[in-house]
């Protein structure tokens, strides 16, 4: 199973720039890594501009010739293509309404991230977006090495 989710950064207009993210969405994992590892503007900026993505912080990949997994250094597991490209939302409700079955979003704001839990409604044939609940959340800090 996945836990689906939505990092983007706030732009100078109140535009948000987003990409999807796959795995491990939720805030003890997807949210201590965004504010430990791309926590600059330009880092964030940097992370999003990659497009849609697996993992934004993977440190093993798949040895197809071998079956195991081997250690790698961290990196963003990008899908690629053009229809992977980054999506701009003209504000925060836009943003909110972009449908990836995510069940949280972060979006970076000038010096920090901020986190929400998100749900949506829909009509009876799932044709229409009929509601959109969306939850603060506190993001928790990051371990140090002692």
């Amino acid at each position: 199973m996945s836990t689906r989710s939505r990092i983007g950064i706030l732009l100078p207009d109140d535009s948000i720039l987003s990409v999807y993210h796959h795995f491990d969405g939720y805030p003890e994992w997807l949210g201590v890594i965004l504010k430990e590892h791309f926590n600059t503007y330009e880092k964030a900026s940097e992370l999003i501009d990659g497009g849609n993505m697996g993992c934004c912080y993977s440190d093993s990949e798949y040895d197809a010739e071998t079956g195991d997994y081997i250690d790698v250094e961290p990196r963003a597991t990008y899908y690629g293509g053009d229809k992977e490209a980054p999506i701009l939302s003209k504000n925060f409700d836009e943003f909110t309404r972009i449908d990836c079955w995510q069940e949280f979003s972060y979006v970076f704001v000038k010096d920090r991230w901020e986190g929400y839990a998100i749900s949506h409604k829909w009509n009876d044939d799932f044709s229409e977006m009929t509601q959109v609940n969306v939850k603060g959340i506190e993001i928790p800090e990051p371990e140090t090495a002692s």
